[in-house]
């Protein structure tokens, strides 16, 4: 509801929602994104974050994003969504263009990380990697090894590591404790492991478009 004081403009929206940006997000990104907003001094920006365990189950995001965009509609002049496809087969960017929002581009975090353009050349070598972000190395046992069956059923890991070589850290800080956690991960899945620093990638460019301060 719009308070009475305020007077709507053209567009419908009050004075204080014109410029307004909010971005609806995958909860693995929202430390990320808070961290850009604080350096770059995005205070018009607004951010939601949707439960990071959506991921294990991709076919719900489409109708998760698209309940955060109707709900917010009127509250903001721009909404854009901060999930590239993760593993929505298509679905979520339809349901984007449905809605008339933008998302980011890319096939998942791990690519827009990297550099979608960067994760894609490296991509035909890097197809028995295995790969981490902050966010995984923080919650390995939360999003990996619990969900995976790990800790009830270590016999489980040669068959679903067995095809791979490498746990590619992908840092977007330079922190040595979870340089060492991400280590211990790749040593528990039985893997050789390789630090990678990516910083925010294509995620920063593609804020400080959405942000309109370029």
């Amino acid at each position: 509801m719009i308070p009475d004081d305020r007077t709507l403009t053209e567009t419908g929206l009050a004075p204080a929602q014109q410029g307004r940006i909010l971005l609806i997000a995958c909860g693995a990104l929202a430390h990320e994104i808070l961290a850009l907003k604080r350096a770059n001094g995005w205070d018009h920006m607004d951010l939601q974050c949707l439960p990071a365990n959506l991921h294990l189950w991709p076919d719900r995001i489409p109708a998760a994003v698209e309940a955060a965009v109707v709900e917010h509609r009127g509250e903001y002049e721009t909404i854009f969504v901060v999930y590239a496809d993760c593993g929505t087969g298509g679905l979520l960017l339809e349901k984007c263009k449905e809605l008339g929002v933008e998302m980011v581009e890319g096939p998942h975090c791990y690519s827009f990380f990297e550099g979608n353009t960067a994760f894609a050349e490296r991509a035909g070598d890097e197809i028995t990697a295995f790969y981490l972000t902050d966010f995984l190395v923080r919650q390995f046992d939360a999003f990996v090894w619990r969900p995976m069956g790990l800790d009830r059923h270590p016999e489980l890991r040669d068959m679903l590591f067995g095809n791979y070589e490498r746990l590619i850290y992908q840092a977007q800080t330079d922190d040595p404790a979870l340089d060492a956690k991400a280590r211990e991960a790749a040593g528990r899945l039985g893997l050789s492991y390789e630090r990678r620093f990516t910083g925010y990638g294509d995620l920063a460019v593609t804020l400080e478009r959405v942000s309109g301060r370029e």
